[in-house]
């Protein structure tokens, strides 16, 4: 096994195969709850609490698969591209709907931070938390943030996101596919694009282009919000 974890086979191969797992359990079950990310997040702490294996030591050897996190999120462009016309014609709504849910989010974790007395480096962690890894994380290093608490969260709520984003929709009446989109690349990144995509090619570029919109904003206002810690 240590031989397999200093070549960096048995993190690759075990995290996919977790993930693969997830996806046929939610597809037998048919319950959203069933979620892939967090199913392959169980047993893969599940492995190392019964192996002793370093959490530093897995995460190292799945240096391959964090590779490929910008180039799939660069990838989110091919619907982009597909749907142009009709991003074109509600541009104005899209980024009106980005920049209202981008202003919430950084504006509710401000809050909390005042409410509940959070540290600064906590604070910043958390302030990313709706926006791709691949961004929020940078963003947090250069802030002196956690990464590490920047990336659970992130992924925490790109889940909650992609479980009840349908929930929420039928609840507020959002069937619009622009407003949608909106919705889940603004609160849920790529995670919730995912949940997007399977709802409509329309839902699916709007919520691709929301999301990277999303990024830039909070790119910007991000040390404005931490010049006020």
């Amino acid at each position: 096994m240590n031989s397999l974890l200093s070549i960096g086979v048995l993190p690759v191969v075990l995290t996919l195969s977790c993930f693969l797992l997830g996806q046929k359990l939610q597809k037998k079950l048919g319950s959203a709850l069933i979620n892939p990310i967090i199913i392959a997040v169980i047993l893969v702490l599940l492995f190392l609490k019964c192996t002793g294996i370093s959490p530093a030591a897995y995460q190292a050897d799945l240096r391959v698969l964090s590779w490929l996190l910008t180039p799939a999120t660069i990838c989110l462009a091919l619907p982009m591209y597909e749907q142009f016309q009709l991003l074109k014609k509600h541009l104005g709504a899209i980024a009106a709907g980005v920049a209202a849910g981008t202003a919430a989010s950084l504006a509710v974790v401000f809050g909390f931070a005042l409410v509940f007395s959070f540290s600064a480096d906590l604070t910043v962690s958390l302030l990313p938390k709706s926006i791709t890894t691949a961004i929020g994380v940078v963003l947090s290093e250069m802030a002196g943030g956690m990464p590490g608490v920047t990336t659970a969260v992130i992924i925490f709520t790109g889940i909650f996101g992609n479980i009840l984003g349908p929930v929420f929709c039928r609840i507020f009446r959002i069937t619009d596919p622009v407003a949608q989109g909106v919705a889940y690349g603004t609160a849920a990144h790529v995670i919730g694009t995912a949940k997007a995509s399977e709802l409509s090619p329309l839902t699916g570029a709007v919520s691709s282009l929301s999301l990277v919109v999303a990024g830039l904003l909070t790119s910007l206002i991000l040390p404005l919000v931490t010049g006020l810690l």
